[in-house]
Order: structure tokens, then sequence, then C-alpha cells
């Protein structure tokens, strides 16, 4: 049976895969952190609305390390990266990193000479083992676990963060793994380490650590890079490793991923930041157009569809924009965004769309909105999220739920409808801050202590 929908047509299009049947592509693959659709919503699946620790969960598997890092799926393996530290102290000959790499310029407001920085916990003294773990879908055993690097980390990160947060992504014939300063690293699916690549170290505000997970477009893995050095957007042949094209950025810290949309005739990168929203050629790297008008420290990976697409950060501030993707040029303050608000927009979590509702968080706090995609008009805005505390992950709509994922492990199912209507309240002992997966009939959600595979016996 072939592809019938424009999502699954584009996620074959821009991932450069050929002979993706729908029930592979829509229902057995996960293959980046917000999936086929890019929009975080789970084609075709339909897991389970209810459960707790004695109900529905088909197995759970202790994850070493830590990690909020999404896993993703392919046929019968999930693919997870993780960060274990080790007892083993640094070795006598490494100093603390006191400068970037050769040619950048290092904010002052950056100092890794003194430990703790503003905001970020002290740099580690410990060597920390940067894993890529692949499990059997079926039990949740671990099928194979490769050591990438073991290295002592440059820098600390937020309290609420960690080393390993960045997702891996699939083509469904290699394995990409993003450690950001440790490097990026290409398996074949059985783990034999095909190339790696090290772009040095990056050197984040706060420091708050890196997140940023990269994209597939077309036989291209796209990595952004904005930091307090000397920011780029590059692209990487996913055959070799090479480097295809390389942008430079003025850009400071960011943490959101690029997405990668078919429009106007090509394939476009959308990596919005704190001074700009920018689209480039994936086949060349070409500015496309930008956009100001978002607030400081981006995190929400956008989403697109009614021929627009949507960005947005709520750090010190709210901005929500919505662009049309026939864009071209400078269109700051222009009729190319459609519209806008200032209320209401998510810190960490990446919005959801489906169909023509819009739903995101406020901050990193316990609020959904839920807009009209096409005008900005709210269908109900900051409902409280109750029993929820805090959120990180990002929600997922299924099967005509919405999944909200707390970070003290109460998860609440709300009907996908323009209305707010909780379905299902569900907990479980664990704390949650990777974002939830569905494929066919199964939820998996990654704690910070274990991996559940949560389905209906």
């Amino acid at each position: 049976m072939k592809i019938g929908s424009a999502s699954l047509q584009f996620f074959a299009f821009a991932l450069g895969v050929t002979g993706i049947t729908a029930s592979h592509a829509a229902v057995s693959a996960w293959p980046t952190w917000r999936g086929t659709s890019g929009a975080g919503v789970a084609v075709g699946a339909t897991p389970p609305v209810r459960w707790s620790n004695t109900e529905n969960i088909r197995w759970k598997t202790r994850i070493p390390g830590s990690g909020f890092s999404t896993p993703i799926i392919w046929q019968d393996r999930i693919f997870l990266l993780s960060a274990i530290r080790t007892n083993e102290e640094a070795p006598a000959s490494i100093e603390p990193a006191t400068s970037a790499q050769p040619g950048s310029a290092v904010s002052t407001a950056v100092d890794t000479t003194k430990g703790k920085k503003k905001g970020g916990i002290p740099s580690p003294t410990k060597v920390h083992e940067f894993v890529v773990m692949a499990l059997d879908r079926a039990s949740g055993k671990i099928v194979w676990q490769q050591t990438a690097c073991r290295e002592v980390p440059h820098e600390g990160h937020h309290p609420s963060h960690g080393f390993a947060s960045a997702s891996p992504v699939t083509d469904g014939m290699r394995l990409y793994a993003p450690f950001g300063s440790r490097g990026y690293y290409c398996y074949d699916l059985e783990g034999a380490l095909l190339w790696k690549k090290d772009f040095g170290e990056m050197r984040t505000h706060g420091p708050f650590g890196e997140g940023s997970s990269p994209a597939l477009a077309d036989g291209r893995l796209i990595i952004n890079w904005d930091h307090e050095g000397q920011s780029f957007i590059v692209a990487l042949d996913t055959k070799t490793g090479a480097e295809i094209w390389r942008q430079p950025r003025d850009e400071r810290t960011s943490w959101s991923t690029p997405l990668v949309i078919a429009a106007a005739g090509r394939l476009q990168v959308i990596v919005p930041a704190s001074k700009r929203t920018r689209s480039y050629d994936a086949a060349t790297g070409e500015l496309i157009w930008e956009a100001a008008g978002l607030t400081g420290d981006v995190v929400p990976m956008p989403v697109a569809g009614h021929g627009m697409v949507y960005v947005m950060s709520g750090f010190r501030g709210n901005a929500i924009q919505a662009i049309k993707l026939t864009a071209r040029g400078d269109i700051t303050d222009t009729e190319a965004i459609v519209w806008s608000t200032r209320r209401s927009a998510p810190y960490v979590p990446s919005p959801v769309l489906s169909g023509e509702r819009l739903y995101m968080g406020k901050g990193n706090n316990a609020y959904l909105s839920c807009l009209d995609a096409r005008t900005g008009e709210a269908y109900y805005q900051d409902e409280p999220l109750p029993g929820v505390r805090g959120l990180y992950a990002s929600p997922l709509a299924a099967n005509g739920h919405l999944y909200i994922v707390g970070r003290e492990g109460t998860t609440l199912v709300l009907k996908d409808a323009p209305r707010f209507e909780i379905v299902a309240t569900n907990q479980l002992s664990d704390r949650f801050d990777a974002s939830p997966v569905a494929v066919d009939h199964q939820l998996f959600l990654r704690g910070h202590e274990d991996l559940y595979c949560i389905a209906e016996r």
C-alpha cells in the first residue's frame, strides 16, 4: 500500500527514503523526536488512554545514566541516547577550558574558568560515557549499546537539564546520534559506527547546556550550532559525513531543532532564534526569508500547516508567529506574518498542530492553550492542568486524544477538540522530561529511571 497522506509523502521526500509503505512510515516508525508528521501527531497510532504502575504496563526497562532525549522508533527497534557519569576523575592533563574554538568570539557572560556559572551547575570533574542504545520493541531488552565517546564535559548545564538532551534521528538505513560538543555519530541499525563529525566545543548561555536535535533533508543531516561563539548551520552528507554547505548565523545560544518542510517548490530548513527566524534552502544553504519578533533563549521546534509555519518562544515574554511559507527576504512586520500574539507561549515544550488546532503550554507551567491555527483566535487559553506540576515534555496527539506528560509523573489525556475536556488522569512513580512517543497500539514514555511501554493487555 502506497503512502496516501501529504505528511507521509513529505516524510519520504525530505528523508530521501524510497519504498516506504504507509504501514511502516505511519504506524511502525517514529524516526525523529516529533514523529513522521513533524508536528507531534502520531499518524495511525491508537495508544491506551489509561494506565498506572500496575495497569497496562507491557514492560519497563531501567536505562543506565541520564538523558532527556526522546526515543525514536524504526519497526522493531527503539533507539535512545544517555550520558553515564562514572567515578573516574578527569586526567591531570585536562585543564578547565578558558576559551572557545579558534576564531570564535566568546561572550564575557560565559566565564568557563570558575566552575559554577549563573543558572548552571558546576563544570563536571568526572568522566562521562556518552552511549547509544537499541532496544527490542516487543520486550524492552537492550539489543546493543555503543559508547560513542568518554570525556569530561567542558561546561555544566541547567539544573533541570542534562548532557544527553538532543534526540537521534533515522532514515531507516542509518542512525544519527547527536552529542553536540562530544560529536555527531552515524551508525548502521545494528550498531556499527559508519562515521563521526566533531565541531569542537559549544559555549552555551548560562551555561544551560546543549539540546538542539538534527534534522534530515533529502540525504542531508542538518545541524544548528547556535552558541556564544560563532554560530552556524551546516548540512552533512548522510552517507559520509562530508560537509555539503555551511552558513554563519548572527545568533547567541538557542535550542530549537530545525524544521524541514517542502514548500514553494523547494525544501526549506526553518530555524527560529532570538534575533531572527530564518529559512534556508536545504539543497544549497541559501537564505530564503527571515523575520524578527521572538523572545530570547528560543527552544520550541516549529510546526507547519495551512501554508504557514508557526514559531514561538516563552522565555522572559511570549511570542507566537504564523508565517507564510511562500515568504521571501526580510519579512519583519509585513503581511507575510499572517498573525501573531504576545500571549501564552511555551518555553521548553514544542507545540502540537492537529488539524486546525494549535496546542501549546505556557512557559514550563501547567497550563494549556488551543488556538485556531488559521486565525490565531483562542478556542481556550491558559486552562489549568489539574495534578500536573510543570511541563518539559512536548504534547502528543493520537487517535483523537492529546497526551500531556507532566514532570512529576502525571499524564493527562484530553480530547483533541476545540474544547477543554479531560478523558483520563494517569500516574507513574517516575519523573518525565522526554516527550511521549506513540506507534501502533503502544505509548512509550522515557522517565528519569525507566523506559515504559504502555499497551492494553
